[in-house]
């Protein structure tokens, strides 16, 4: 069983898409549970990390002008729908346009996008929205190691809101934001 909400990995990865078993529809097992936490913490994390990164190469790539893994950086834009300009191409007034306020990196839509994987994909189950809120968090931290213990303002704010919403989520769900284990 995998965790998959839309946005795979790569293009290879499409072929083994397997469906996930839901809370509605039949019971599944706590090893089942154990093993969707952890596919919805590794994945929440490495769409993070993508994402933070998309945001540090662009405000970079503003700042300095240096070029980015073409292959790498053109794949993680088709997983998550950006139908742009080629960034690689962007003037410098085109590039802030995609991190502004309204951008497709902006702030509010790379936060929304992250937030609605992990609620898309925990499907109303407490122990995965706190799974994928981990992985947030240590996506947060592995971006941060990357790029030297200092990210740019604007994925420090992305993060921020993500957490916000996705505690906002679980709130509206019924459940509460402290964690009952610890």
């Amino acid at each position: 069983m995998e965790i998959k909400a839309n946005i795979p990995l790569n293009i290879g990865e499409l072929e083994t898409l397997k469906p996930i078993k839901t809370n509605f529809s039949e019971k599944i097992s706590q090893d089942e549970v154990k093993t969707l936490k952890e596919q919805l913490t590794q994945r929440t994390n490495e769409i993070l990390l993508n994402s933070t990164t998309i945001q540090s190469s662009i405000q970079n790539n503003i700042e300095n002008n240096f070029e980015t893994n073409y292959k790498e950086f053109q794949n993680f834009l088709k997983e998550i729908d950006y139908e742009g300009k080629n960034i690689a191409e962007l003037s410098k007034e085109e590039a802030s346009e995609l991190v502004s306020e309204d951008g497709f990196f902006g702030i509010d839509q790379t936060s929304e996008r992250i937030v609605n994987f992990v609620i898309n994909s925990a499907n109303g189950n407490e122990e995965l929205l706190r799974a994928g809120r981990e992985g947030i968090l240590e996506g947060f931290a592995q971006a941060k190691e990357l790029w030297g213990d200092e990210l740019p303002s604007i994925s420090k704010q992305t993060i921020e809101q993500s957490i916000k919403m996705l505690d906002s989520s679980i709130l509206d769900l019924g459940f509460t934001i402290i964690d009952k284990a610890v």
